[in-house]
Formats: structure tokens, sequence, C-alpha cells
């Protein structure tokens, strides 16, 4: 065992000997080099650096050292549920949240489910995690999701939200200027979105709700391109009323023409690409053909763990999946074998590094190794696992063979908080507990008869999913 309290010291940290992948270009590999750490912020790398006599040192022989990984769209408070909607279309976690129970969730429930998701995200090596929170209902909700982020000492951007109102109600309401005055200070290590949802009405009824972005000086953050939604009207009105601003992400973005892939790249917005998502709840085909050929910036995301995976190795390897597979079917369909893919792993693991990083406007501090960037790094280790060697194309290894248990080391901030494959700062025990409460007071709720029927629930027959969400 290791002493947890070196970790606390402000000493300074070196991952010493690993194969580290800066990513600055994604297909740069250097062998045994050594990323020395001092306060937040990466001070040195290299072979052999010559370090301070007190430096804490990490054994990075065999391993692979990336950048933190960056989840641009993740729905944290739903994270509680985690598994409960496995067999759902997109419908049916639409009834399920938007319609019938999602309004059941209390402020602690949005603490227990931000809590747990956070916990996780820092121990798969994701180092900054976008909370598409859209089930704040009141300002307490909100506040319950900003404590849960704050006590996990990784990065967040809370991308606001309330899925039970219209956006020009609730963002143009005194009482979430005041919270976010109070609670988000927007200092890089928690930082702020709106999470903007737009119907596709000529009329546009989100408008003010897009003004109050701009007057904060935020980024919208919207789902679009969602099979059985507005698709290519959402954009179009967003167009039309000047509101495509540079910045903005689009989720999934994967039902769209042409005409709306032209607009979000002469726009200067990027695309969060969910594949795991796209591929079973049917938003779409997850759309990175469409974005290469546009030039549209991509970042990788995993949307929410009531179905799916809860970490980007999944993602990056849904994505490299569906991308190959794309380029195959369209090949077989004229009667030919590919005899290359376009699409690469250090592609993909650059999305899921740098690309978080440049679509969160944090490109100069994050994304990259690199002397005076900010230190969010990973190691991936594992001495008790035969899939650790050999090392022999560690972009490969990093998208097609490690996971999350493979994380042996995490730094956030130029702070360790995950080592020898074991978070610090967080009482697992003590998140169970709340997880448990928030699982047993739904499950009380609804009554066990409707918490059942809603693992396998019927969509009912009138059109009332539209929502243009995902």
């Amino acid at each position: 065992m290791f002493d947890e309290s070196v970790f606390r010291s402000g000493r300074p940290v070196v991952l010493r000997g690993g194969t580290v992948l800066p990513m600055d270009d994604p297909r740069t590999v250097l062998p045994r080099t050594d990323v020395l750490v001092q306060g937040d912020r990466i001070a040195a790398i290299g072979p052999h650096l010559s370090v301070p006599h007190d430096t804490v040192v990490i054994d990075a022989s065999d391993g692979i050292v990336i950048p933190g990984m960056i989840d641009t769209h993740r729905h944290m408070w739903q994270t509680a549920m985690r598994g409960y909607g496995a067999d759902w279309t997109l419908g049916q976690y639409y009834v399920w949240y938007f319609l019938d129970h999602g309004r059941h969730f209390r402020p602690e429930d949005i603490y227990a489910g931000n809590l747990l998701a956070a916990a996780e995200a820092m121990d798969a090596g994701v180092t900054t995690t976008v909370d598409w929170s859209h089930g704040l209902r009141t300002v307490d909700h909100a506040d319950a999701a900003v404590d849960a982020l704050q006590a996990v000492p990784a990065r967040f951007v809370l991308a606001y939200g309330n899925l039970h109102r219209a956006p020009a109600q609730w963002a143009t309401e005194s009482a979430l200027r005041s919270f976010l005055d109070r609670r988000v200070p927007r200092d890089g290590m928690l930082d702020l979105q709106l999470a903007i949802d737009v119907t596709g009405d000529p009329a546009f009824p989100e408008r003010p709700a897009f003004e109050v972005a701009r007057d904060l000086g935020a980024a919208v953050t919207t789902h679009a391109g969602v099979w059985g939604g507005p698709r290519d009207s959402s954009i179009r009105v967003m167009y039309e009323h000047g509101f495509m601003t540079p910045g903005t992400i689009y989720v999934h973005a994967a039902s769209l023409t042409e005409d709306s892939y032209r607009r979000i790249a002469d726009t200067g917005g990027s695309i969060s690409v969910s594949a795991e998502s796209e591929q079973h709840a049917g938003q779409g085909y997850p759309p990175t053909h469409a974005a290469r050929a546009h030039s549209i910036p991509v970042s990788l995301s995993m949307d929410t763990s009531v179905w799916w995976s809860a970490d980007l190795f999944s993602a990056m390897r849904a994505t490299l999946a569906s991308d190959r597979s794309l380029e195959h079917a369209k090949a077989h369909g004229a009667g030919e074998a590919l005899t290359h893919t376009s699409l690469r792993a250090h592609d993909v693991l650059a999305w899921a590094t740098r690309g978080g990083a440049d679509a969160l406007g944090r490109s100069h501090d994050l994304g990259t190794i690199e002397t005076g960037k900010k230190a969010d790094l990973v190691l991936i280790k594992n001495d008790n696992s035969p899939v650790s060697f050999p090392l022999l194309n560690p972009h490969g290894h990093v998208v097609l063979q490690s996971q999350r248990a493979d994380v042996h080391s995490v730094l956030v901030d130029g702070r360790v908080v995950k080592h020898q494959h074991r978070l610090l700062g967080v009482d697992l025990a003590s998140v169970r507990r709340t997880v448990e409460q928030t699982v047993g007071h739904l499950r009380e709720r609804l009554g066990e008869k409707e918490w059942q029927k809603g693992m396998d629930m019927p969509v009912p027959e009138e059109k009332a999913l539209n929502f243009g969400v995902g």
C-alpha cells in the first residue's frame, strides 16, 4: 500500500518512463519518457528528467500516459438508474423521463446521480465532464447538482437545463442568474453552458434562452439531428435567427442533411458523437463520416448510463467500429472491398482528448501533454493483466484493448486523484448508500408494478414523442 498523504503535500510528481502520447500531433509516440508536474502544470517532458529532490515518483514503465479524457455530453443526474433502461428505445426513454417519472427526482436524487457519475468518470480517466443537466426543475435541484460536482476533485461543466419547462421560461428567471452568480465560479474547474433544445418552430420560441446565453457569455449545447425530432428545422431556425455561433456543441447531429452539416461547419460549431447512444437508441447513424466530410470538429460523449457504459474507452471503440462499418457497407454495396480504413485509432483518441478541449474552448490549457499546460493526465498500466502486453501500437492499444480497470493513475489540475487503481478522496461506501436511498425512493414512489414495467415499457400509440431531444 502507499501513503496517500504524499499526494496531498503539494510536492512535485513525475510519471517516470512511460510511453507518452502527447496528442499535440495525434501520431506522436514518446517511448520511455518522463512527465514532471509542478503545481497544476506540466513542467517538463523528456527522457531521464532531473527532478526536484522531494518529487513523488509514479512508475509509468510498461504503461501509456495520455491527456485526461473529456466527455462533452453526459446526463449525470440519471446515473443512479444505471442499467435500468438497458432494453429501452429512445421513445421509451422519453416516456419515462419526460412524460412520466422524471418529475419524481428530488434534489437529493440529482445529487446522488451526479456524485456517482463524477466518481465513475474520474475512475475511468475522464478528467473533464459536461454535466448535461436537464433535470433541474428548481434551483434547489441545481444546488444539489453543484454540491455533488464540487465533492469530487475533477473538472466539470454544468450545462444547465430543465426538460420540464420551455427554455424561454427557465432561462429568463432571475433565480437562474442568482444561482449562477452564487454557485458556478467559471474558474476552469466548474464552468457553464446552457443546455437548450430547439423545437424547430419557425417562430423560434427558444430565442430568449439563447439571448441569455449570449449575455452570460456561455456556450450553448443542444441535441440536434435526432430521428423523430425536428432535425434540420432546429438547425435552420437557429441559423436564420443568428444563433449558430462558434462554440456551440451539437449533440448527436446524426440525422441531418448536407445543408445542416454545412451550416454547422460554416458557423464554427462542433459535434459531440455518442456512438453507443446513436446505435442503440436510434437518433441516427453516428455522424463521423459527415463530420469528416465537412471538416466539422468532433468530440466524444457517452450520454447516459441508464442505458450504456460510462467510459470513453467504450465510446472510442463504438465510434471507430461504426465509422468503419459504414465504410465497409458502402464498399460492399458497390460490389467492392476496402483496401484501407480512413479513420484511425489515433484520430479517435484525439477526439476523446484534444477534441473535447477544442469543443469547450480549452485547447490552450487542456487536451494535450505539453509543457505549461494543465496537468490533467492518465496513466494506463495494469501489471496484473495479460492484455497489457505486448505494447506494439500504443494508440491502437488504448482505443481497442484498454478499459477502465487499466487506469492506474489520474491527475487533475496536478492533483493525483487515482493511484494504483484506487480513487483517492472518494468514499465509495458513502456514495453507494446515497445512491441506494435514491433507488429506494424512486421504487417506492412508483410502486413495484410500475417500477418493473419501466424496464420493459410499452410506447403509447399517440404521437407524443417528437421532442427533438436525446
